[in-house]
């Protein structure tokens, strides 16, 4: 499944319109329903509009794999205190704000030759 970024929250591609009516509680709705979805956008990361800019402009695509490999590497992040991380992942690097579990930017490896990142205090390595 691929996700598109829609006010800078990942959505599933094959559901648009789950993003349109989240906010909405259809009738019949039972709480234990409720409480797990609620849950589950806690858990969930964001992606800032600069790092959605460029994932756009470099035609990088994450997947459902991708998104929980990213969330469970802020997790770890998270656990060991960390605040801005570097993560390592295939060919990209992130760069990530842990306690907003906000992903900031996204270069590709074309892009990293070179380069210095500054102002992160730790590097997570996603195999």
């Amino acid at each position: 499944m691929s996700f598109r970024i829609v006010n800078g929250k990942v959505v599933p591609v094959d559901f648009p319109e789950q993003a349109k009516s989240s906010s909405k509680v259809e009738k019949g709705t039972n709480f234990k329903d409720i409480f797990e979805s609620e849950l589950d956008k806690a858990g969930s990361i964001k992606i800032s509009g600069h790092a959605m800019e460029r994932l756009k402009r470099r035609n990088i695509e994450l997947d459902s794999t991708d998104m929980k490999k990213l969330t469970e590497a802020i997790d770890k992040a998270d656990l060991k205190g960390a605040r801005e991380s570097l993560l390592l992942y295939k060919d990209i690097a992130f760069i990530a704000s842990i306690r907003s579990k906000t992903i900031i930017t996204a270069i590709d490896s074309e892009n990293t030759k070179d380069n210095v990142f500054t102002n992160i205090d730790s590097a997570v390595i996603i195999s």
